[in-house]
């Protein structure tokens, strides 16, 4: 059942028509994806996380990405791998349940609407969490959703 409240697409970062990365969220992470380019060895890619910012790009060259984030993240269980042609990073979002409305600040964010359907997500997905058994996929709010790490009390953490 959690799966079913997993993101249903992940958000694309467009700048001058072309893509930079895509990316979505749970509760707990972020996950942005670059496709990297072509003909060029894995072992020159490198990727480093701080608990604000993040560089991304290939040895000897300047930064493809070189940006704070949006909100802190847990550096310690933050990481990224190479897959395929595919970087995977994943950020553990040190405020867990805050609602990102894009991975790096001032770039890309989320139209509010948006941003509105990942909030609403984020707390079916909380709900779910905290009351395994139950199906909340088929839910939906009326009117403003609450935010999921306030809402009755906050997010438990166990």
């Amino acid at each position: 059942m959690a799966e079913k409240l997993a993101p249903e697409k992940s958000h694309s970062f467009i700048h001058n028509g072309q893509k930079v990365f895509d990316w979505d969220q749970t509760l707990e992470e972020v996950n942005m994806y670059i496709t990297l380019p072509p003909d060029v060895p894995k072992k020159l890619f490198y990727c480093r996380i701080d608990s604000k910012h993040v560089e991304v790009g290939i040895k000897g060259n300047p930064p493809y990405l070189n940006h704070d984030f949006t909100g802190p993240v847990k550096t310690d269980s933050s990481f990224w791998t190479l897959e395929d042609d595919i970087m995977h990073i994943t950020l553990q979002k040190r405020d867990k349940g805050k609602t990102w409305s894009s991975p790096i600040t001032g770039q890309g964010q989320l139209d509010p609407y948006a941003t509105d359907l990942e909030q609403k997500r984020l707390m079916l997905q909380r709900f779910q969490e905290e009351n395994p058994g139950f199906d909340f996929s088929q839910a939906q709010f009326s009117g403003d959703c609450p935010d999921p790490r306030t809402f009755m009390g906050g997010i438990r953490s166990d």
